[in-house]
Protein backbone atom coordinates (compact mmCIF):
# COMPACT_ATOMS: atom_id res chain seq x y z
CA UNK A 1 0.00 0.00 0.00
CA UNK A 2 1.26 3.51 -0.81
CA UNK A 3 2.71 5.72 2.03
CA UNK A 4 1.49 9.07 1.85
CA UNK A 5 2.49 10.25 4.79
CA UNK A 6 6.14 10.04 3.13
CA UNK A 7 4.99 11.91 0.51
CA UNK A 8 3.48 14.79 2.68
CA UNK A 9 6.12 14.93 4.77
CA UNK A 10 8.35 15.84 1.65
CA UNK A 11 6.30 18.88 0.95
CA UNK A 12 4.75 20.16 3.97
CA UNK A 13 8.04 22.49 4.96
CA UNK A 14 7.64 24.25 1.08
CA UNK A 15 3.84 24.50 2.44
CA UNK A 16 4.26 26.32 5.70
CA UNK A 17 6.63 28.66 4.20
CA UNK A 18 3.89 29.90 1.47
CA UNK A 19 1.53 29.92 4.31
CA UNK A 20 3.79 32.28 6.48
CA UNK A 21 4.75 34.27 2.98
CA UNK A 22 1.06 35.59 2.83
CA UNK A 23 1.13 36.93 6.36
CA UNK A 24 3.30 36.61 9.77
CA UNK A 25 1.24 34.13 11.75
CA UNK A 26 1.22 31.32 14.30
CA UNK A 27 1.09 27.62 14.97
CA UNK A 28 -2.42 27.03 15.62
CA UNK A 29 -3.41 28.62 12.11
CA UNK A 30 -0.81 27.27 10.03
CA UNK A 31 -2.10 23.81 10.98
CA UNK A 32 -5.55 25.15 10.26
CA UNK A 33 -4.74 26.10 7.06
CA UNK A 34 -3.05 22.68 6.19
CA UNK A 35 -5.69 21.12 7.41
CA UNK A 36 -8.35 23.08 5.31
CA UNK A 37 -6.60 22.50 2.43
CA UNK A 38 -5.99 18.41 2.73
CA UNK A 39 -3.01 17.51 5.41
CA UNK A 40 -6.59 16.45 7.24
CA UNK A 41 -4.20 14.20 9.45
CA UNK A 42 -1.39 16.77 10.25
CA UNK A 43 -0.70 16.62 13.80
CA UNK A 44 0.86 19.13 16.44
CA UNK A 45 3.76 16.41 16.39
CA UNK A 46 4.50 17.11 13.47
CA UNK A 47 4.20 20.82 12.96
CA UNK A 48 6.08 22.13 15.57
CA UNK A 49 8.91 20.41 15.00
CA UNK A 50 8.83 21.11 11.22
CA UNK A 51 9.02 25.06 12.48
CA UNK A 52 11.63 24.64 14.73
CA UNK A 53 13.80 23.08 11.91
CA UNK A 54 13.07 26.06 9.87
CA UNK A 55 13.92 28.37 12.43
CA UNK A 56 17.20 26.92 13.03
CA UNK A 57 18.12 26.60 9.39
CA UNK A 58 17.03 30.65 9.21
CA UNK A 59 14.52 30.17 6.69
CA UNK A 60 11.37 31.83 9.80
CA UNK A 61 11.67 33.74 12.79
CA UNK A 62 9.65 33.91 15.55
CA UNK A 63 8.75 36.50 18.08
CA UNK A 64 6.01 36.66 21.01
CA UNK A 65 3.08 38.81 20.33
CA UNK A 66 0.52 39.76 23.21
CA UNK A 67 -2.52 37.60 22.12
CA UNK A 68 -6.57 39.02 22.14
CA UNK A 69 -7.11 38.47 25.52
CA UNK A 70 -5.31 35.58 25.62
CA UNK A 71 -1.37 34.27 26.58
CA UNK A 72 1.06 35.26 24.48
CA UNK A 73 1.26 33.45 20.70
CA UNK A 74 4.72 32.75 18.53
CA UNK A 75 4.26 34.46 15.61
CA UNK A 76 6.63 33.26 12.55
CA UNK A 77 7.85 35.56 9.18
CA UNK A 78 10.20 34.22 6.56
CA UNK A 79 13.59 35.39 6.51
CA UNK A 80 15.37 36.44 3.37
CA UNK A 81 16.31 33.07 3.22
CA UNK A 82 13.28 31.83 3.73
CA UNK A 83 12.15 33.72 0.59
CA UNK A 84 14.50 32.24 -1.38
CA UNK A 85 14.06 28.80 -0.16
CA UNK A 86 10.38 29.32 -0.92
CA UNK A 87 11.06 30.01 -4.69
CA UNK A 88 13.70 27.48 -5.24
CA UNK A 89 10.81 24.98 -3.60
CA UNK A 90 8.34 26.51 -5.98
CA UNK A 91 9.95 26.28 -9.02
CA UNK A 92 11.25 22.42 -8.22
CA UNK A 93 7.40 21.45 -7.19
CA UNK A 94 6.08 22.57 -10.31
CA UNK A 95 9.28 20.97 -12.52
CA UNK A 96 8.84 17.22 -10.77
CA UNK A 97 4.85 17.35 -10.60
CA UNK A 98 4.90 18.40 -14.35
CA UNK A 99 6.99 15.77 -14.75
CA UNK A 100 5.17 13.34 -13.10
CA UNK A 101 1.59 14.19 -14.24
CA UNK A 102 3.05 13.81 -17.66
CA UNK A 103 4.12 9.83 -16.78
CA UNK A 104 1.40 8.94 -15.09
CA UNK A 105 -1.11 10.43 -18.09
CA UNK A 106 0.62 8.83 -20.37
CA UNK A 107 0.75 5.02 -18.63
CA UNK A 108 -3.20 5.97 -18.08
CA UNK A 109 -4.31 6.44 -21.83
Amino acid sequence: MFDQAQLRKGVLEGCILKIIAAEPTYGYAIAATLRESGFADLTEGTLYPLLLRLERKNLIKAEYRAGAGGPSRKYYTLTPDGTAYLQEFTAAWRDASATVNRILQDKEG
